[in-house]
């Protein structure tokens, strides 16, 4: 139990670098937002492969983690049009 959260935290922060890395622009993140960042990409990533039935939330597959990395940059985006816009 304790290595599949331990994973999974070492997969976000791998999915938020990703989203980081592939969407140019400045951002002021932190590791820690950073993992969030991933975290959050990833449970939708996985929401999107069980509901397409090629896996479960906590499953890694091909699809799931390309819709996380996916998820995340749109999350980026969303982040950073709120903290210009202010709302």
């Amino acid at each position: 139990m304790l290595i599949d959260i331990i994973g999974f935290l070492i997969f976000g922060l791998v999915v938020g670098g990703l989203a980081r890395l592939l969407r140019p622009g400045k951002d002021a993140l932190s590791l820690g937002a950073t993992l969030v960042l991933g975290i959050v990409g990833s449970l939708i990533g996985g929401l999107v492969a069980s509901l397409l039935g090629t896996g479960s939330v906590f499953e890694l597959n091909i699809l799931g983690a390309s819709v996380a990395v996916v998820s995340a940059i749109l999350l980026l985006g969303l982040a950073e049009r709120r903290a210009i816009t202010g709302s």
